[in-house]
């Protein structure tokens, strides 16, 4: 069974459940966050992948998608006018992952903080 970050951040345990489910025995589940717009389900950062639902992936059927950190090529955050800024930092509800090969992917949080701390999340991981 999959692992628990100590800090791990959880927005629906039914989502948590999924990622659970197809994580390998030693996998750590860092965070599982709901993301706005219909059928579009949740993103879930483990220490070795990002899992998500995603439509489109195989064209009108809901496929659950796993890119590895080591297969990123960049995270972006959506830079808006007249973001606030907190902690020194500029807050988006947004962020985009670009893998390597692939076209880039847009999750919207539900809130800025969320998309924040996804980004640092996984920023832990890709500047190693």
């Amino acid at each position: 069974m999959a692992k628990h970050a100590e800090d791990i951040k959880v927005d629906k345990k039914d989502q948590l459940e999924k990622i659970e489910g197809v994580c390998l025995p030693d996998e750590l589940i860092r965070a599982v966050f709901d993301l706005k717009g219909m059928g579009t389900g949740f993103l879930g950062i483990t220490d070795k992948r990002i899992i998500f639902y995603d439509k489109a992936f195989l064209k009108k059927k809901k496929a659950l998608v796993s890119i590895p950190h080591n297969h990123i090529a960049a995270v972006a955050s959506e830079d808006r006018k007249g973001l606030i800024i907190r902690g020194g930092f500029l807050v988006t509800d947004t962020l985009t992952i670009t893998p390597i090969g692939l076209e880039s992917k847009t999750f919207e949080f539900r809130g800025g903080d969320k998309a924040h701390q996804a980004h640092n999340i996984l920023m832990e991981y890709l500047l190693k």
